[in-house]
């Protein structure tokens, strides 16, 4: 029996979304009979000594094998190379800074820690492309692509869609969520913008500007959340930069068509069930929302598309993709 080890960051207010999806690979292993323990970090990741303090936590929980996870990679300092998986799930702050607060993120976070251990996991390709931008020099055949599992929480829950002033859902109010496009996007047509994630005053400003409906939810669980996408008719996710994008596939499960982008990981995880619009475009994003409001037939395909692309990403499924991996680096003569 392998005996794995999952070190994780303290939890942020507002950011579980990874969290949860460990919790649901842990189980799954467990299932298929693998020792797992989880270890969560009592420090949070800020400040020097904070940081060295992960990292000897780390050091003191390495079972057979250790996986770190949660934008803690430098973690991996601290425990044996030859036996550590580190998940990246996206490299999105590496895009987000400038000059030496970059770089130092770049070596520290990433370049460093990842050169020493034996298998790094991300989310998608888009990511395993954006991290071998970042740091050319690590060997891509050490990078293995482990999609997202969707929480079975999410279950289909049809409902008439109302097309004369549609509930639009738009889940994340980060810069890379692309609000104040889907704000002009929506100007003149007629509908409830829900957002999930505080509004910040700017945006708050836009949305009055622009005359449209908004309802602001934020610090929510997980069943709050579920409560929203049943309310809504349609999910809007125009995102310009995203490691995978669970929304799109929450919205998939819950049976409400979708409205995402044309880059990054996003087509990918949409499939053929979502319209693809240019996030960088205005017109591009009303035109998907247009056609998803105005379009009975075409919505309902959109729809039956999406629940059939939620099959992809079974959670038992990607727990043999992470033990396949972890038996590899546990064979005799393995690379270390």
């Amino acid at each position: 029996m392998i005996a794995v080890s999952f070190v994780s960051r303290r939890p942020i207010e507002g950011f579980y979304s990874l969290e949860s999806y460990f919790e649901r690979v842990r189980a799954s292993l467990l299932r298929l009979g693998v020792e797992v323990q989880h270890h969560v970090s009592p420090f949070t990741s800020q400040g020097l000594l904070n940081r060295l303090r992960i990292v000897r936590f780390a050091r003191r929980h390495q079972g057979d094998l250790v996986h770190v996870t949660g934008d803690i990679q430098f973690a991996a300092f601290g425990t044996d190379p030859a036996r550590t998986v580190v998940t990246v799930a996206d490299c999105g702050r590496l895009h987000q800074l400038r000059g030496w607060k970059r770089e130092l993120l770049r070596q520290f976070w990433f370049r460093l820690p990842l050169r020493r251990v034996a298998a790094i996991t991300v989310i998608s390709e888009a990511v395993k492309d954006d991290l071998l931008r970042w740091v050319p020099e690590l060997d891509p055949t050490r990078i293995h692509v482990v999609p997202v599992s969707i929480s079975p929480a999410f279950r289909y829950s049809p409902q008439p869609f109302n097309s004369r002033s549609p509930r639009i859902l738009q889940v994340g109010t980060t810069a890379n969520k692309n609000v104040a496009r889907l704000a002009q996007a929506l100007h003149g047509i007629d509908c409830t913008l829900v957002v999930i994630g505080r509004l910040g005053s700017d945006l708050v400003q836009l949305l009055s500007d622009q005359g449209i409906r908004v309802e602001n939810h934020w610090d929510i669980g997980e069943e709050q959340v579920i409560e929203q996408y049943r309310r809504a008719d349609l999910v809007a996710f125009a995102s310009t930069l995203e490691g995978f994008g669970m929304p799109i596939l929450e919205a998939q499960a819950m049976g409400r068509p979708v409205v995402t982008s044309n880059c990054t990981s996003m087509p990918y995880v949409a499939g053929d069930g979502a319209v693809l619009v240019d996030p960088l475009s205005v017109a591009s994003i009303r035109a998907g929302l247009l056609r998803v409001i105005e379009d009975d037939a075409f919505r309902s395909q959109l729809i039956e598309r999406g629940r059939r692309n939620v099959c992809r990403f079974d959670s038992d499924a990607i727990a043999s993709l992470y033990l396949d991996l972890y038996r590899s680096l546990m064979r005799p003569g393995a690379q270390r």
